[in-house]
């Protein structure tokens, strides 16, 4: 379905791991509480404010966009003071969409490009590929890119964040990378400084899908 038109799951699951349900979409994930097994007092207040909530985003939609075109961005923590200039200067003239760069932003991003929603793309922060070779938490699919090639949309790309990859807490970083270089970002977020060799392979696997 399309971002913006109004949709609610509701399910017994909606608390749980709901990332391969949700994935780039904008749907609403609503918790059922009891389960589906017929009606009782709990499920017919959370039906009830479920049907509620749907109608009111169907009844009362969102006002029409401005007419200005569309500019998708691409943006991480080490990359937002470059982006957020960006972003200011073209805001007069372009809707700024920012995507934060965690595996679903560079897909989000894609997914409107693919769709035509988008007159152009900024994507200064690339960092996903990192992630996507070497084993990162937030990694692009293959088809990083593709949206790009498939729509010939103008582009302007960058290496933003490609110097790291992204673990969680030390504890869950692979045996095999034991001794490498990292910088813990906090607790639960762990990065790891990419060496000389795996720069030539994300330069080169990036060349790839652009040429």
């Amino acid at each position: 379905l399309p971002l913006g038109l109004p949709k609610i799951m509701f399910s017994t699951l909606a608390s749980g791991d709901t990332a391969p349900y949700v994935d780039v979409s904008d749907i609403i994930m609503m918790p059922a509480v009891t389960d589906m097994a017929g009606l009782n007092r709990i499920s017919r207040v959370v039906l009830h404010n479920a049907a509620q909530a749907i109608q009111g985003m169907a009844t009362k939609p969102a006002p029409p966009p401005d007419g200005k075109p569309s500019i998708g961005l691409t943006m991480f923590g080490v990359t937002t003071p470059c982006v957020t200039a960006i972003a200011d200067q073209l805001r007069s003239r372009y809707d700024c969409m920012v995507f934060h760069a965690t595996g679903t932003g560079g897909r989000s991003m894609e997914k409107l490009a693919d769709s035509g929603l988008l007159s152009g793309v900024i994507d200064i922060t690339t960092t996903e590929v990192c992630d996507l070779l070497f084993g990162g938490v937030l990694p692009a699919t293959d088809d990083r890119f593709g949206a790009i090639v498939r729509t010939g949309l103008p582009f302007v790309g960058s290496v933003g964040a490609l110097d790291m990859v992204n673990f969680w807490a030390p504890s869950t970083i692979p045996d095999h990378y034991r001794g490498r270089l990292f910088y813990e970002h906090n607790p639960n977020v762990t990065l790891m400084r990419t060496t000389a060799v795996e720069c030539r392979a994300i330069g080169e696997w990036i060349g790839t899908r652009l040429a």
